[in-house]
């Protein structure tokens, strides 16, 4: 995903961003209010990630301003972007504030890197429109039964194939990278690395074949389920 991450403590923001590229996204960093607006209406974003307690910059010395500023200013233009609030102010009604305001999802910190990577694929999945049942070729996926089918037959897959399929098929067509489906697919201490996702392709492409779904490998890029 390209993100906008607005956050003003330099700290948090260099450690934000390096967690989220490492995860195969883009980030783009805005550290004011000013700079967010900017960013926001001369960028296309998949998401932003929004802080609320923001300095104006210096030429404006009006001290601490909001991201609800930016937020508001966005949502008055039309710009449907999804949000992400992260912020320490978290009560009930600074939450509701938000919410009203425009965002999309609300999270207080202090919060984990895996709880945002989350709630931005929560946020991707509603914005991209993706159903709870997924077709591509003769190849089904319904996301809330968790089952496969190919051509009205169950698929059985073991858990680490049913959620490699899982991210490919939300939706189809997307380009996932190989760092990207290593660090969703790893749990707890346990990391998937490179021979274990490429082993897992191999029995997930024997399974599907012939159901009229692929999953191809786009060189230097990473893979992506396309309908043959």
């Amino acid at each position: 995903m390209r993100l906008l991450l607005v956050e003003d403590d330099p700290v948090l923001s260099r450690t934000m961003a390096q967690g989220l590229e490492n995860a195969g996204h883009r980030v783009e960093l805005a550290h004011t209010v000013e700079e967010a607006q900017h960013w926001w209406a001369v960028q296309s974003f998949d998401a932003v990630l929004l802080d609320l307690n923001l300095p104006h910059a210096v030429h404006a010395r009006s001290g601490l301003g909001s991201g609800l500023t930016a937020l508001r200013s966005a949502r008055a233009r039309g710009d449907r972007t999804p949000v992400l609030v992260l912020s320490a102010r978290d009560s009930t009604e600074e939450r509701i504030a938000g919410l009203d305001a425009g965002a999309d999802d609300y999270l207080g910190k202090p919060y984990e890197l895996k709880e945002v990577e989350a709630r931005l694929r929560a946020l991707q999945r509603r914005a991209s429109g993706t159903a709870d049942i997924v077709t591509v070729g003769q190849l089904v996926l319904d996301r809330q039964a968790r089952r496969v089918n190919v051509a009205g037959q169950p698929l059985e897959l073991p858990a680490r194939e049913f959620d490699l399929l899982w991210e490919l098929m939300t939706p189809p067509g997307r380009v996932l990278s190989k760092g990207d489906l290593s660090l969703r697919l790893s749990d707890g201490g346990e990391v998937v690395g490179e021979n274990a996702l490429e082993a897992s392709f191999s029995r997930l492409r024997r399974k599907i074949a012939g159901s009229g779904a692929a999953i191809r490998t786009l060189r230097g890029l990473g893979y992506v389920l396309e309908d043959e």
